[in-house]
């Protein structure tokens, strides 16, 4: 059953233009409305790709179905949509949302981290799984992760959020790119060695049974893809596909100009205190 969303916080950045509401469970939610600028599908492919995520056991933040009501637009003004000529209300009905990574009162949320920062991050080998599920499912847009810590910690947890961009957006379509779906610094990547570093995930991912990402999909509600059964079921028809394209796609990265993994093949330890010192030593 969705959340209801019961009241509105305050608008988020992006090109969704997302909204940050409070809900029923007593969680607050990044939403996205079916009427965004980037169109309905991007709710689909947030909630298949984040829920499958979170089977092969990644970081990503809590999906949900958010139910907003009529009530709660017309008495929240900010919640609209600009388009390039004009603003619309948000749509009512059920949309997407993300839960909202930590408690903004107990603890701090950035999204971004700098290269002399990531010894801090102490999930930073997740990389590593998060680009085996952005090859899989085509990514057609940069990596976004945000992170957080405990106001009485110091070291901070990844966690992968925005996935509306795969299979190619709203195309549905995998024109696959070396360089598509990666995150902008390559030291988070420092720790790849070899295939071992994509693991457990890359392995979950070829061995995920068909039925399990079916029955996924099926808990889609069917507004967020115009109800095009087939549309759907063809594109989990390509998905199962691909489990066994994996490697050929990140090894298409790994020979690509960008040279993202400085430390493959050697025999240095694959996982390291400080990321930023390891892949520094290997780019010399």
């Amino acid at each position: 059953m969705p959340v209801a969303a019961i009241q509105h916080i305050r608008r988020m950045r992006g090109g969704a233009q997302a909204h940050l509401m409070r809900c029923s469970d007593n969680n607050y939610y990044v939403v996205k409305f079916q009427n965004n600028p980037q169109g309905t599908r991007i709710l689909a492919n947030e909630m298949l790709v984040t829920r499958l995520a979170q089977r092969i056991g990644l970081p990503v933040a809590t999906p949900e179905v958010v139910e907003v009501d009529d009530w709660l637009i017309e008495h929240a003004p900010d919640l609209h949509i600009q388009l390039a000529h004009n603003t619309v209300k948000c749509t009512h009905g059920r949309q997407f949302g993300s839960r909202y990574i930590a408690d903004p009162l107990l603890a701090r949320v950035i999204d971004y981290m700098p290269a002399e920062m990531l010894d801090r991050v102490r999930n930073v080998e997740a990389f590593a799984g998060m680009l085996a599920v952005d090859k899989w499912t085509g990514n057609a847009d940069g990596r976004q992760a945000a992170f957080w810590r405990k106001n009485s910690e110091r070291k901070y947890t990844a966690v992968f959020i925005d996935q509306g961009y795969c299979f190619n957006a709203g195309e549905w379509s995998f024109p696959d790119h070396p360089l598509r779906g990666i995150y902008s610094r390559n030291e988070v990547y420092a720790s790849i060695c070899g295939w071992e570093s994509f693991e457990p995930w890359l392995s979950k991912i070829e061995a995920f049974p068909p039925d399990q990402i079916r029955a996924i999909a099926h808990d889609i509600p069917e507004e967020w893809y115009g109800r095009d059964q087939d549309a759907l079921d063809g594109l989990i028809d390509q998905l199962i596909v691909r489990r066994q394209l994996i490697q050929g796609l990140i090894e298409m990265l790994r020979v690509s100009t960008r040279r993202p993994f400085p430390c493959w093949g050697t025999p240095m330890k694959c996982r390291s205190s400080d990321e930023t010192v390891l892949w520094r030593q290997c780019r010399a």
